[in-house]
């Protein structure tokens, strides 16, 4: 019983630590697909909105500009975009862009959980987290064999193993990863 409570504190432990926390070297948001974004251009009604969708391509179009890729790019790169091609027809544009809705960041967990289906995570969730979104695992889940699926840029997908006992019990801890946009959890 005193391994059990032992078990469940190192858990709640572990996701408090984590949960929040934000790092210096954490890299800028990049701009999804699903993703809905808010720009404003100072002094220019007509410019300002804040529905502008990125299609699943990663593009979204823009009034005077047109359409504009957003792949791979963080607000700051799109604002310097935007006022780079506003600039030839307005004098000196001040171009705001936020992002209003996070629907592109999403990861997937199935399997034996309580509550599989698709998660939309902001900014960032590891496996532990993940896996306490959906609900915890099954008394039928096999622990030792989860895996987390992740499909490259170049489309190549790999399977990571995730050892649940191993993480709560504190040890080889670095396989409880950050899970990216796409990333799937199986559990078995």
């Amino acid at each position: 019983m005193r391994s059990k409570i032992r078990q469940i504190a190192f858990l709640a432990l572990l996701v408090t630590a984590t949960l929040g926390v934000a790092r210096a070297d954490e890299p800028a948001y990049t701009v999804k697909p699903g993703d809905t974004l808010a720009i404003a251009v100072w002094k220019e009604p007509d410019l300002t909105g804040n529905a502008y969708l990125v299609r699943p391509d990663g593009t979204f179009t823009f009034p005077l500009v047109g359409q504009v890729d957003a792949r791979g790019k963080g607000v700051v790169e799109l604002q310097t975009l935007l006022t780079e091609r506003i600039r030839k027809y307005i004098a000196d544009p001040v171009v705001t862009v936020s992002v209003q809705e996070i629907k592109g960041n999403k990861i997937y967990v199935i399997g034996q959980v309580t509550k599989p289906g698709e998660f939309i995570v902001n900014p960032r969730v590891n496996v532990m987290q993940a896996l306490s979104m959906a609900g915890g695992t099954t008394p039928f889940a096999s622990l030792k064999d989860i895996t987390v699926l992740r499909r490259a840029a170049n489309g190549q997908q790999s399977a990571l193993p995730f050892h649940y006992n191993d993480v709560v019990h504190g040890k080889d801890l670095q396989q409880n990863i950050d899970l990216q946009a796409g990333d799937i959890v199986v559990v078995p």
